[in-house]
């Protein structure tokens, strides 16, 4: 299972949104998920993940975004 579709497991269990109707780069306000709930997510994602957003990157306002977001956070740093 890649990140998009955890994503949208995850969206479907926090909020009952069918994952059929998640679309990568329809805007995540466009299924009704208000701040409080976007705020929610980013908790659950963190949790499910393993990782921390950095405040800084807490603008993402798609699908596609937030998976590209995570896999960067996942992969390994070169130094």
């Amino acid at each position: 299972m890649n990140t998009l579709d955890e994503i949208k497991n995850l969206i479907h269990t926090t909020f009952g949104i069918d994952t059929e109707t998640l679309k990568p780069d329809q805007p995540l306000s466009a299924y009704g998920l208000d701040s409080l709930a976007l705020v929610e997510l980013l908790f659950t994602i963190e949790e499910h993940f393993n990782l921390d957003i950095p405040d800084s990157r807490g603008d993402i306002t798609n699908l596609t975004g937030l998976a590209k977001l995570i896999d960067e956070l996942r992969s390994p740093q070169v130094v």
